[in-house]
């Protein structure tokens, strides 16, 4: 209300700092409006729009030399400073703190820093490694905290001799929180040193003090599946409960689908439908169905489930799903967006089930060229659940009795195991391996169409832990992107973008996925990365270019890292109500439709969807969504998406760390294949090829010679036989130690301990 008159005096260059009182009085705010313009004030100083001076005098950050913003640290104590966003201001670049000047901040929180314009000296970073803010010509000093990120902590209880204190979890807490003798406390269960607790921590601001906190949960043993699960979901806000007025509305629906559910539906339930997810997948959202029109065209039906039917705006259950925003994939289980009645329930596309869908009817010609899309609410039965295994064997496998051997999915790990291929006559397994390969056939034209246009190849092999029934680490699987990924990648894309453009072409409000253009200077930062390497990058700015770069890097001993530094140099996917164009696939218009039961916005979409793609639709759907309401929804849906994200990698790495520290414990050690990243004067950084994991072998493992780096600094060599540990090679290593305080694993050469 009083901001841009604010901004206008506080911007005139003979602007002199006023206090509250004196700038209400400047601007004539009446002593009845006063309490109001004082809170919008105070509002935009914790925002860090505006900023305190002594005697409590405003001004703006830029004139007093201060700038705000997160400070993410590093676990040597030093720190980088993420400047906020201002409304009318070119985007600043990240600014280093040394460690002496981080005050009594911690990683996360939201800053007040004054700007230091001698550019101080810190420690050089090791070659290629970036450092945010190390090309700034200034440093910065915290002078005070706006905003705590954490009230509360997990972490690990631990006694000295004096005291008892709490190692937090996140690695980038460097300091130790202090708290009372357990015993002393009152609630029960009492606190036991090595126990996983909940710290809620007092003010601190001395920092040449620990920072205090008083126990106020216990989780557990620390570092056992349980106790790591439970600070997960504490950590991140997660809850897998329901509230109660939720599960009553879950309560009304019946665990079949409903006679009455089928009217103005198409059936499509004679058609043979296919469903192709992970093998540890908790719901099915989508289906394939495939059609051969004439001799050169095809209809590919994609089907996904209705959740609109169930979740209807203004009910407890849309509300809580709405607030949820997005379910969350933890390493052997789901924190779901949707009660466990319909996510893994009447919604899921199980096998032999009616289930209500929303599909996009998509016809191509031979040449991968949509021809026209129709919509329509339909209803289906799936005939089999595949994992992305079986569709690989079929794909590529003649021989049905190897792919019949293949083993099931777990039944602890999935939420529908389906019928075993063993189970299934000779006649349907062909029906299956001809269905697949028709679809690989057209998803692989549509893919070299979708390349040839300007879509970016960005897909990364993942790192998949597989738990036992106890929870812990089994089995860790690099996931590639083979082609039964791509397969259903395409025609997930293909339905996505149909939708998003019919919404255009009718003029209609929706949620959009929006990748907007790299800066570029991040992407000539990337190219610098890789001349270190002697790949000469030319344009990057050129598609066709880029893309030959990543094609060439992805084959390189370190194409794994370098592809992690292209995506973090683009710029990170969100949701908007405009639809501002997808940069990585080389779209403008584009939406989620396709994952109704784990994305919110999805939802949206067949709410949409319902009401205008449909013939007759708006008779039975009433929901009308305005531009402003979409786009507080989609801005809270990002926010949801990026917890989420930051959640699940917290869970791979704890689990990581769990399957390495439980390798120590067995009497004959593992060895896994390694490619060596980077060679330093104490050791040698490696990769796993399988899990991906990182560590470092330490050069005093390698006791056969004394090694030094060569001059090059590529390699290093022992001084008498000469062997040679190069940046590239690949090598046989095991586990020597782990701290999952420190989140560090060190490896050893197999065999040389």
């Amino acid at each position: 209300m009083y901001l841009p008159q604010l901004l206008e005096i506080l911007k005139d260059p003979e602007y002199i700092p006023l206090s509250i009182d004196r700038l209400a009085a400047k601007m004539e705010v009446s002593e009845a409006d006063f309490t109001g313009f004082k809170r919008e004030v105070s509002q935009h100083l914790r925002q860090g729009t505006l900023v305190k001076l002594k005697k409590n005098r405003v001004c703006l950050p830029r004139d007093a030399d201060l700038i705000t913003g997160k400070i993410r640290f590093r676990q040597s104590g030093s720190a980088t400073l993420f400047p906020d966003l201002v409304e009318g201001s070119e985007t600043r670049q990240p600014y280093h703190i040394n460690a002496e000047d981080t005050a009594v901040s911690m990683h996360g929180d939201r800053v007040v820093c004054r700007i230091h314009h001698d550019r101080r000296q810190f420690r050089s970073r090791p070659k290629n490694k970036k450092v945010p803010g190390a090309n700034q010509p200034e440093t910065v000093r915290v002078i005070r905290i706006l905003e705590r990120k954490n009230q509360t902590l997990t972490g690990t209880l631990k006694r000295s001799k004096m005291f008892y204190y709490v190692i937090p979890d996140d690695p980038r807490i460097i300091q130790d929180i202090l708290v009372p003798d357990p015993k002393k406390q009152s609630h029960k269960p009492k606190p036991r040193v090595d126990d996983k607790v909940i710290v809620k921590l007092a003010v601190w601001e001395q920092r040449h003090l620990n920072p205090e906190g008083t126990i106020i949960k216990v989780l557990g043993k620390t570092h056992t599946p349980g106790a790591e699960y439970e600070a997960l979901l504490h950590q991140y806000d997660l809850n897998p409960e329901f509230p109660n007025a939720v599960l009553k509305e879950v309560e009304n629906y019946s665990e079949k689908v409903q006679k009455k559910d089928l009217e103005d539906r198409e059936d499509l339930r004679d058609q043979y439908t296919l469903t192709i997810d992970p093998q540890d997948a908790k719901d099915f959202d989508d289906a394939l169905t495939f059609e051969q029109v004439d001799d050169d065209n095809f209809e590919v039906g994609v089907h996904i489930a209705d959740v609109s039917h169930y979740v209807r705006p203004g009910t407890a259950l849309d509300r809580e799903a709405r607030k949820r925003g997005n379910s969350t994939y933890l390493v052997g289980t789901v924190i779901p967006m949707l009660p466990h009645a319909l996510s893994n329930g009447l919604c899921s596309l199980v096998e032999d089930e009616d289930r209500l869908t929303k599909s996009a009817f998509i016809t191509y010609n031979s040449a991968g060229k949509v021809i026209k899309s129709r919509f329509a609410n339909t209803v289906i039965r799936s005939n089999k659940r595949l994992t992305y295994e079986q569709a690989y064997a079929f794909l590529f496998e003649d021989n049905i009795d190897k792919i019949v051997a293949r083993p099931d999915p777990p039944a602890h790990q999935t939420g529908s195991t389906g019928r075993s291929l063993k189970e299934l006559k000779r006649k349907e397994l062909g029906q299956i391996q001809e269905s697949i390969r028709q679809l690989w056939k057209l998803a692989k034209t549509v893919r070299q169409k979708r390349m040839a246009t300007g879509s970016l190849e960005l897909d990364m092999p993942e790192t998949k832990i597989y738990v036992n029934k106890e929870g812990y680490a089994d089995t860790i699987v690099k996931v590639e992107q083979d082609e039964s990924h791509q397969l259903i990648e395409e025609f997930m894309l293909a339905a996505n973008e149909a939708v998003a453009r019919s919404l255009n072409h009718r003029n209609l409000p929706g949620i959009h996925r929006v990748h907007d253009d790299p800066d570029p200077d991040k992407l000539d930062e990337f190219g610098e990365y890789l001349d270190t390497f002697g790949i000469k990058t030319g344009d990057l700015s050129n598609r066709n270019n880029l893309n030959r770069i990543l094609r060439k890097v992805k084959n390189h001993p370190q194409g794994h890292t370098m592809r992690i530094s292209f995506l973090r140099s683009l710029k990170q996917a969100c949701y908007r109500a405009s639809a501002d164009g997808h940069f990585g696939l080389a779209k403008q218009h584009y939406t989620h439709f396709t994952s109704p039961i784990r994305r919110y916005s999805d939802l949206v979409i067949h709410r949409i969807f319902s009401r205008h793609l449909v013939p007759g639709g708006a008779k039975f759907y009433k929901k009308k969504y305005s531009f402003s309401e979409l786009a507080t929804i989609a801005q809270h849906l990002s926010l949801t998406e990026q917890n989420s994200t930051e959640a699940e990698r917290e869970s791979v790495k704890i689990k990581l760390l769990e399957f390495f520290e439980r390798e120590l414990t067995k009497t004959k050690k593992s060895s896994f294949e390694a490619i060596i990243m980077d060679v330093r004067n104490h050791g040698m950084f490696v990769e796993l090829t399988e899990s991906m994991a990182y560590g470092l072998v330490h050069i005093s493992t390698l006791r056969d010679d004394l090694y030094k780096i060569d001059q090059t600094h590529t390699a290093l060599v022992g001084r008498k036989r000469r062997n040679r540990y190069a940046i590239g090679d690949k090598i046989q290593i095991e586990v020597a130690r782990v701290d999952r305080f420190k989140r560090q694993i060190d490896f050893a050469v197999a065999g040389s301990s």
